[in-house]
Formats: C-alpha cells, sequence, structure tokens
C-alpha cells in the first residue's frame, strides 16, 4: 500500500484546537489551501471551477493518541454516553483522518480559497475531490444523534467596547461564538474560557443560553 502524500496545508483563522467549529459548512470563515512544491501544478487543478464545492481528505495533525478506542464520548451527547467510533467523527480513530465538505470562494495563483472549513491553521491535506451533487447530496438522509443538536447555537453578546476592536470581522467572530466553542460537558457559568481567532485572544463566560465576551485583544496579524 502506498503511503499517504501531504499535497497541501491550509490555513485558517484557527491557531488551536479549542474554538473550531464541529463540522465543515457551520461558519462561513475563509480557508486557504496552499499546495507543496512538488504538487503546486495549475493542470492538478484544471476543470475545477467549474465546481462550487469540494471535498478535502486530512489528516487529523495534533492527535498525539498511538492508540485507538473502538468506542468514544461525543461531546455533543454530554461527554458521558459512548457510542462506536465509526459513528462519530472523533478524530481518535484507527486512521486519524478527517473529511469536510466546503464551498470554493476562487482559485487564485494555484491556490484555492474556501469557505466553511473546520480545520485547524497548517491542517495537512491528502487529497481534494469535487463535490457532486447528485450522487453526494442526500435530502433524505438520517442524522444519528447529530439530529438531536441542530439547533443548540447561543446568543451572544459583545460588549460595544470590543465590537470597535472586531470592526469588519464582528459577524464573522459572533458566527463562531454561537456556535458555543466550549465542550459540550462543560457547562460552568462561573468559568472563563479563552481561545484565539483569527487575530484576536478572545475571552467569554457561558450562563444558561447567553454567552458573554468578557475579553477581546488583537494578538497579530490576519491568517486568511
Amino acid at each position: 500500500m502506498n503511503e499517504l502524500k501531504i499535497i497541501a496545508k491550509i490555513r485558517t483563522d484557527f491557531p488551536t484546537k479549542f474554538g473550531i467549529p464541529r463540522q465543515s459548512g457551520l461558519v462561513d470563515t475563509v480557508g486557504k489551501i496552499v499546495f507543496e512544491e512538488k504538487y503546486k501544478n495549475l493542470d492538478a487543478l484544471r476543470g475545477l471551477e467549474d465546481f462550487s464545492h469540494l471535498w478535502l481528505i486530512w489528516g487529523f495533525s495534533e492527535v498525539d493518541k498511538t492508540e485507538w478506542s473502538p468506542t468514544v464520548r461525543p461531546p455533543r451527547l454530554g461527554g458521558n454516553k459512548r457510542v462506536g467510533v465509526f459513528a462519530t467523527r472523533s478524530p481518535y480513530r484507527p486512521n486519524p483522518i478527517g473529511l469536510s465538505s466546503v464551498e470554493i470562494l476562487k482559485i487564485e495563483d494555484g491556490e484555492i480559497y474556501v469557505l466553511g472549513a473546520d480545520l485547524l491553521d497548517g491542517t495537512p491535506i491528502y487529497d481534494i475531490k469535487p463535490y457532486i451533487p447528485y450522487t453526494d447530496c442526500h435530502t433524505d438522509a438520517s442524522g444519528g444523534f447529530s439530529d438531536k443538536v441542530l439547533n443548540d447555537n447561543l446568543k451572544v453578546n459583545i460588549p460595544q467596547e470590543f465590537c470597535a476592536i472586531l470592526g469588519e470581522d464582528y459577524e464573522k467572530t459572533v458566527a463562531v461564538l454561537e456556535g458555543d466553542p466550549r465542550p459540550h460537558y462543560q457547562n460552568d457559568s462561573n468559568r472563563i474560557y479563552a481561545f484565539e481567532f483569527s487575530k484576536y485572544h478572545i475571552e467569554f463566560k457561558v450562563e444558561n443560553d447567553l454567552l458573554t465576551v468578557t475579553k477581546i485583544t488583537k494578538t497579530g496579524e490576519k491568517i486568511v
């Protein structure tokens, strides 16, 4: 069997795992796929501009477990109930491979800009395939336990002083926070959570279904 080759890496607004959307397409954040030198060939992208979406096959590069477990505890089930690993999208798998469907924004200078990626900045990409609606879209599909958590977004309160810091990044930041960056088994209303997003360090707390931002500072330049 041939070994997997890293063909590209993706740049995203998520420098750490905390805060990454739980699935692709939930938040309209931009990612940029940058090909490794060996695979920087415009011929390899010929015809991709005719598609609106694509599949990314990628690696969970931050997974540090060497052993796998046949069952895992999905955060969306409170972190207490175990289900089979193949009934989840947990990163702790026999092969730590992820799959994401993203929208193509543009292809420019041999790089692909995409919308809705749920990947850590610098994640290795193993392959790219076009999304084909007539075979890949199943409107009558059942989503198992994930169907129960479709509408559990938080309300978000960002004080005016922090809105001014965010500027044009306000809406996409709200979208990330609405998705509730916390692990679902954590529900301490007194706890201050913190994560890095784009060029910001953000701190917040959650009480019931209201997330309130307590601090935002700029950390550097925008990633994408």
